[in-house]
């Protein structure tokens, strides 16, 4: 039992990590506008930011998607898994970031499938490789490590989403390597709050509605000028 423990604990690391490909280095997910707009220019609004927007909208969207695809890996049940996987596309409606959800968590599943000899993930993977609508990056995650404790997953899941926007921080603004550990820990302090309150949402109530980071996205979408893809 120790040994699973452990192999699943070295799995979640290889797959959370900066080096595995999914491609999320490419995608800023809406801040590069709101940097363009002013509203994220140093490390106190970049740490409001997190706060604000992107930590409330993982505990009502993003985690409880997790959550769900988790519970339908564990129920070895693909039919739920995808109805988990369109749902984390519909509740998006700025284009960009669907695509951008779709972008990474595509290039997750092709990996997983190619390492991994979890048989539901083939299967989800011949799935979307007949679908390109299929295959959003919050479903990827809860099926790639349905055998992990769902604690753990969710945790993962929120770090590696808050450390992505500090990876692509400097880039944007004025912020140096001890200013963005500074934000990324402080974030990290709400992390289990929005786990605990993500696991009590029920599949009809997730969503979430934040105009001000869709709105950015949009913007973003129609730039002459843009860094990230997303």
């Amino acid at each position: 039992m120790i040994e699973l423990e452990q192999a699943g604990l070295a799995f979640l690391l290889q797959t959370s990590d900066a080096t595995f490909p999914t491609g999320s280095y490419a995608h800023s997910l809406g801040m590069e506008e709101m940097v363009q707009q002013g509203r994220v220019r140093d490390e106190a609004t970049l740490r409001a930011f997190l706060d604000d927007h992107v930590i409330p909208a993982a505990a009502q969207l993003d985690l409880p998607l997790v959550a769900e695809a988790h519970r339908a890996v564990e129920r070895g049940d693909l039919d739920d898994l995808l109805a988990v996987d369109h749902l984390s596309g519909v509740l998006r409606p700025a284009r960009e970031l669907r695509a951008a959800s779709l972008q990474t968590g595509r290039r997750r599943l092709a990996m997983l499938a190619a390492v991994s000899s979890i048989p539901i993930l083939r299967a989800y993977q011949d799935r979307a490789a007949a679908d390109p609508a299929i295959g959003h990056h919050a479903a990827v995650w809860g099926a790639a490590c349905g055998a992990l404790p769902v604690n753990a997953v969710l945790t993962a899941y929120l770090y590696q989403s808050l450390a992505s926007y500090c990876a692509a921080a400097p880039k944007l603004i004025r912020i140096g390597q001890e200013g963005i550990q500074r934000v990324l820990t402080a974030a990290l302090g709400g992390a289990m709050p929005a786990v605990e309150a993500a696991l009590m949402v029920a599949r009809a109530d997730i969503g979430w509605f934040d105009p001000m980071v869709d709105i950015a996205s949009m913007w973003h979408e129609v730039s002459d000028e843009r860094l990230f893809i997303s």
